[in-house]
């Protein structure tokens, strides 16, 4: 629903590309303005002036100008303001204010997912005789909902009959660019299924390059090659205006490996990790090698069974690998980076210490818990929160969550005031917390008090003011006791941020951590379109790798970098939009992400929307301040399965 919501924020041509009719009713000063406004994609602009023109105005003349509002809000993608606004006019009965009044509340139907009710007014408006601003209106809408109800073939031919009402360029190729839109928020096995269907070649080829486009999220290998050669099937085809802006090469051979090899663990204790990993890779391999030229073989070596990561590299590059995946363990990859120079370019999926210089064709990417701990001041930052203090495990884990946050933090302006270790495993944590909070000095002002008084005083302990949030380090377990046991000593008005350990997938309710805000990788909070199907998909063929989604997204995202990094040799590695965040290569060949937020809500994690402005603080969400003790011991979580890694 997400994504066909986010189809509505683009109708880029409801307003902008026929605006004949806006002064249809009348007119008043200040509407020729907002025409303009309109016409440029300036739509909060146009509406905040319509409404305020309908403040003066009465009877049917605010009606009018209210519903011009609501239009704009609508193509604004505010569906808010266009609903509250809409309330207030009543379904009117002048034959011009009343197609107003019906597409208004067909686009807002579509914003609530009801597909069918706005289509019972569109439809039946389509078969009236309308004026060109209304008739061009309705048909872009009726497109929206078959879309929406899974029908591209039909909203193809909408907007190709659309088109035809057209006159001048701009608004053509707008109405195509809109129709684009609607593809790439489209189920892509969807889009391939309706391309079998199809009868007409033109509808046919924009099912196939949608269907491109929405499974890659236009990018990688498969995108690019896959996209060139539509182009050079289709030179003719009315999507050519939408390819034309795309960045694809000239030249339909393009550079990539056709000889990779995988290095994973598969064998011994580390193998859960090294199988969920693989078959992440090849759910991306097997999504891209169909739009590929030649032939591109993958060959896999269990780094446990070959005698080691560098003997296992040096095969791999004697049986013709051309680009090199792996090795995981940290142990395996310094010994890589020591043991060798690199001929072939390898994609190591684990970090070198910071202490370690890279040889030469030798990159690094890693599901690092610093790289979490960075983002999380990165976002408290730009929510407005400058003053921190700290809870973290006292550990080796920790204590590098910890650096990473502090120093990224103060860098960026913030303040750490002060942070507490807690011992993980432990129940009660409360002597930490009343410590970090200064609630124990609070205490003994109570205590001096009342025995200078010599009796009983009302007393509440008061926490430190000067904090504005917390960090916290934390596994699910430690997370929910230390979550509850800050609410009961006074501090659950405060915002909590923490890292993806915080979010273990282990069937259990999470309404114990609501509140907290995390950060972790798309593929587990905000997938994106082109692999919403996935997850659940690998839940269900591989259920005892529920907790390792993670390692999934990291062999997708393994995948889709070897042609960027491949490339990258020589010159700049455009960035991905990856499963396991946004992913940009630094000076030193690492891999950097930048990650997806949610915060538990009603026992669920819900995606928070990306950073835009600085904002007022998030609040706490949780429920009345309890004390929460642990139950029996949990399984195994997303933490202990991979912190040998």
């Amino acid at each position: 629903m997400a994504s066909l919501v986010a189809l509505l924020l683009l109708t880029l041509t409801l307003s902008a590309c026929e605006s004949t009719g806006f002064s249809a009713f009348g007119g008043k000063p200040g509407e020729s303005r907002a025409e303009r406004l309109a016409r440029n994609g300036e739509y909060d602009d146009a509406a905040r002036i319509y409404i305020g023109l309908a403040t003066d105005a009465v009877g049917s003349e605010r009606d009018r100008l209210t519903l011009l509002a609501v239009e704009q809000w609508l193509d604004a993608g505010d569906a808010a303001r266009a609903r509250n606004a809409f309330r207030d006019v009543a379904r009117p009965s002048s034959t011009e204010l009343r197609w107003l009044w019906n597409t208004n509340s067909a686009g807002l139907s579509l914003y609530g997912g009801e597909a069918d009710a706005a289509l019972s007014i569109l439809e039946a408006m389509s078969r009236e005789s309308l004026t060109k601003r209304h008739r061009l209106r309705v048909e872009a809408l009726r497109a929206d909902a078959w879309i929406q109800k899974g029908d591209p073939i039909r909203a193809i031919e909408l907007m190709t009959q659309r088109e035809s009402w057209l006159q001048d360029r701009r608004s053509i190729e707008q109405n195509r660019w809109r129709l684009w839109q609607g593809l790439l928020v489209s189920d892509p096995t969807l889009l391939r299924a309706s391309a079998q269907l199809a009868l007409d070649p033109d509808v046919k080829a924009w099912l196939e390059l949608g269907s491109l486009a929405a499974s890659t999220g236009q990018q990688g290998i498969g995108w690019v090659n896959g996209a060139v050669r539509w182009r050079e099937a289709n030179t003719f085809h009315p999507a050519m205006a939408i390819v034309g802006r795309l960045e694809l090469p000239d030249e339909l051979s393009l550079d990539y490996p056709r000889r990779i090899a995988l290095l994973l663990p598969l064998a011994g204790r580390t193998a859960p990790a090294g199988n969920a990993i693989q078959n992440g890779f090849f759910g991306a391999y097997f999504s891209t090698i169909t739009a590929l030229d030649e032939q591109q073989a993958v060959r896999v070596y269990d780094v446990n069974n070959e005698g080691g990561a560098s003997a296992a590299y040096t095969t791999a590059v004697a049986e013709g690998a051309e680009f090199v995946i792996g090795p995981l363990l940290r142990s395996n990859v310094i010994e890589l980076a020591n043991d060798i120079l690199v001929p072939v370019p390898v994609l190591t999926l684990n970090y070198l210490p910071d202490d370690t210089l890279a040889p030469p064709g030798l990159f690094q990417f890693a599901l690092a818990p610093e790289d979490e701990a960075r983002s999380g001041a990165e976002r408290a930052l730009a929510d407005g929160h400058t003053r921190a203090v700290a809870l973290v495990p006292n550990n080796d884990w920790g204590r590098r969550v910890l650096s990473s946050f502090s120093t990224e933090f103060e860098t960026l302006g913030g303040t750490l005031l002060d942070y507490r270790t807690y011992t993980p495993g432990i129940q009660d944590f409360s002597d930490t917390i009343e410590d970090l909070m200064a609630l124990s000095g609070s205490v003994r002002r109570y205590q001096r008090l009342r025995a200078n008084i010599g009796g009983p005083l009302q007393f509440d302990p008061r926490r430190r003011q000067d904090s504005e949030f917390i960090f916290l380090a934390a596994d699910a377990p430690a997370g929910r006791l230390l979550k509850s046991q800050l609410k009961f000593h006074y501090s659950g008005d405060l915002p909590v941020y923490s890292t993806s350990s915080i979010y273990a997938m282990d069937g259990r309710s999470n309404s114990d951590l609501n509140g907290i805000m995390f950060t972790d990788t798309p593929w587990i909070v905000a997938p994106q379109s082109w692999i919403e199907n996935l997850p659940p998909l690998y839940g269900e063929y591989w259920p005892e790798q529920r907790r390792l989604g993670r390692l999934h997204a990291m062999g997708y995202d393994a995948y889709q970098l070897i042609a960027a990094l491949f490339a990258a040799q020589t010159g700049p590695m455009q960035e991905i939009d990856g499963a396991t965040g946004k992913l940009y290569l630094d000076h030193d060949g690492r891999v950097r992400r930048r990650l997806a937020w949610a915060q538990f809500q009603s026992g669920e994690p819900v995606p928070l929307p990306e950073i835009e402005v600085k904002g007022g603080p998030i609040q706490d969400i949780s429920d009345d301040p309890e004390l929460l003790m642990p139950d029996a011991a949990d399984d195994e979580s997303w933490y202990d399965a991979t912190r040998d890694l």
